[in-house]
């Protein structure tokens, strides 16, 4: 799957912020509706949480993670519906700073997926806020190649979109896809969420502008989506 990840790493050498891998694919947050607002954690900022799931774990991104981002997440296959990443290691370097000082600012989270058995990530999961709240926001991840297909991406969101929800405080999750990309499209739609809108000519790839699906997740969506499959979404 391929997830357009944040405009953010457009101006700090990874274009429409980190967007990379199996996915490419954008992803905003906006306000819950009836669920009541869960408590927002200060904690986060000083220092992300070790997310642990079922053969994965999400933790904050290290600079020894960059040699393994830029090996996974640089790829032809990997890039086709992504704005260009980084080309050197110096590059992630710099955006695994910035990722950081922007969690310390309370503006965006990054975490690395670590599959059991290595050390360094193989892919990213980001939540950056699209307004002073953090009510509205925008997600997106990247998992090298190797690893499509692998459960990585849904064990990953399950912890994720938890994470926005519950922790950070986020209400309205929305993810955008290229039309042609047919593995993040798909993905989405398996994890709940729902396509509203198709973005006409919204992303310049290649130098071509590239029609987008535009999905949203509310909390709601969510919660029934893992009552129906438990917590794990499949």
């Amino acid at each position: 799957m391929d997830l357009e990840l944040t405009r953010r790493m457009k101006t700090t050498m990874m274009p429409n912020a980190v967007a990379v891998a199996l996915a490419s694919m954008r992803v905003q947050v906006s306000t819950m509706l009836t669920r009541s607002a869960p408590t927002t954690s200060s904690n986060w900022r000083q220092q992300l949480p070790v997310l642990v799931g079922a053969g994965i774990t999400l933790r904050e991104l290290r600079m020894s993670d960059a040699s393994s981002l830029l090996a996974l997440l640089t790829s032809e296959e990997v890039t086709r519906f992504i704005s260009p990443p980084p080309t050197t290691v110096e590059g992630f370097e710099r955006f695994i700073g910035w990722a950081a000082q922007e969690r310390e600012a309370g503006r965006h989270v990054c975490f690395a997926i670590v599959p059991d058995g290595y050390d360094t990530a193989v892919g990213l999961f980001q939540v950056r806020q699209l307004d002073p709240t953090f009510g509205t926001a925008e997600w997106g991840f990247a998992i090298g190649a190797a690893f499509w297909g692998s459960g990585l991406f849904s064990k990953g969101a399950d912890l994720v979109v938890d994470f926005a929800f519950e922790t950070i405080g986020t209400h309205r999750l929305e993810a955008r896809a290229c039309i042609q990309n047919t593995r993040g499209n798909g993905t989405l739609r398996k994890i709940g969420a729902v396509k509203e809108a198709i973005l006409r000519k919204s992303f310049l790839r290649g130098g071509k502008l590239l029609d987008q699906a535009l999905w949203t997740i509310l909390p709601e969506d969510w919660y029934r989506s893992k009552a129906v499959w438990g917590a794990k979404i499949h």
